[in-house]
């Protein structure tokens, strides 16, 4: 049995939207995965932005290390894939189909390539039978982040799905309309004190622990707003539109980009013959948006999600140590730290027990598990 994982932190350093803490989480896990499950070093890729000499966290180095991890497997084997970094959410454009969130849920690699839940969705359905990949994402939107992965602990896809369901009246339906809208800038309905300068929005907040320790928190969100400034510097385009996001990933950045973002006729007219080639093979209906329909089910992932897709993960920053780390990572290992090496916990335990702590401390994120039901009660990693 083969146990192989690739870990991805990301701080933006030099950016308006630097954090501090995802690098640790990584290096924590790092040693985590070699003390206590029996990893080797040689076995664990890790891609930081911290330190230039190493392969960059990069859109295309992020999936082709996926890639390669997930073609690797075998029955039998343990995979881990462990990312702390910026989320983000697009909006739904036109031509291309919604999921069940109602967003397409994504990471931010440092280039600003972003990789979706539908790409995460595709590349875990290619995990060999008998072979389990464990995924842990300190982001925000997290619990999105692999489409059509069962909810098990949480509300993150049940209550958009219950809400669609639902017949409500005129004033709920105009309410909704609002919700969506500030979920779209990154905001809920209870957060309009967020302070704006110069157009981007400022996270950071300082809150006092249980044990008396005051903290600064920032968000690992990234608001489109943001996100459009930082991919303008990025590539040198200008005046991109929030409904152009897709379009403009393709034109930027061809095959590098996710193979799963479904274009509309007209917008395919605009990109170059290679990524025609690609587009070509997927079915797409009668709008022009693509159907997805001979997709494989994500059935041997397991994700870890540091909060509900509509939710934030908090980097917190100690400022009396110096000590930074995500809050969902910390909860982690803080658990492990209090569990026997010789003493199994579960996905479930896991994650409830990461609750609680968050809760416990104050955060508001609820993080949450999706996996195929077998998966529940299945040692954490192994």
């Amino acid at each position: 049995m083969a146990k192989k994982a690739l870990l991805i932190g990301i701080n933006y350093p030099g950016t308006a939207v630097e954090l501090r803490g995802c690098v640790n989480d990584v290096r924590r896990m790092r040693k985590c995965l070699i003390d206590r499950y029996g990893f080797t070093e040689e076995d664990i890729t890790v891609l930081i932005d911290t330190d230039n000499s190493g392969t960059q966290p990069t859109g295309k180095n992020i999936r082709d290390a996926l890639t390669k991890l997930i073609g690797s497997g075998k029955s039998g084997d343990i995979l881990v894939f462990h990312y702390s970094g910026h989320g983000t959410r697009l909006p739904p454009e036109k031509g291309i189909l919604g999921d069940a969130t109602g967003f397409d849920e994504c990471i931010t690699p440092s280039d600003m390539n972003l990789i979706m839940d539908h790409e995460f969705r595709d590349m875990v359905a290619e995990v060999k039978e008998g072979c389990r990949l464990t995924i842990i994402s300190d982001s925000c939107h997290s619990g999105g982040l692999i489409e059509e992965l069962d909810e098990q602990i949480g509300d993150s896809v049940s209550q958009q799905k219950t809400q669609k369901t639902q017949k409500t009246g005129i004033a709920n339906f105009l309410v909704s309309i609002v919700k969506n809208l500030l979920a779209t800038c990154g905001m809920s309905s209870s957060q309009s004190q967020i302070d704006r300068g110069n157009g981007r929005e400022s996270f950071t907040r300082e809150i006092e622990l249980e044990d008396g320790e005051t903290v600064d928190m920032k968000t690992r969100y990234l608001p489109l707003d943001s996100y459009i400034s930082l991919l303008e510097e990025q590539t040198g385009q200008t005046d991109i539109k929030h409904g152009k996001i897709r379009h403009t990933l393709v034109k930027v950045f061809g095959q590098d980009s996710s193979p799963n973002v479904m274009l509309s006729n007209s917008m395919k007219k605009n990109v170059h013959r290679g990524w025609r080639n690609i587009l070509s093979k997927r079915e797409v209906n009668t709008n022009g948006a693509g159907s997805g329909s001979q997709s494989k089910l994500p059935k041997n992932g397991i994700l870890l999600s540091g909060c509900q897709t509509h939710q934030r993960s908090e980097d917190v920053y100690v400022t009396r140590t110096g000590k930074a780390y995500g809050a969902f990572s910390d909860a982690i290992q803080t658990i492990l730290s209090e569990t026997r090496h010789d003493k199994k916990i579960t996905n479930r335990e896991m994650v409830l027990k990461a609750r609680e702590i968050l809760k416990r401390q104050s955060y508001s994120q609820r993080p949450g598990l999706y996996c195929e039901e077998c998966y529940v009660n299945k040692p954490f990693i192994c």
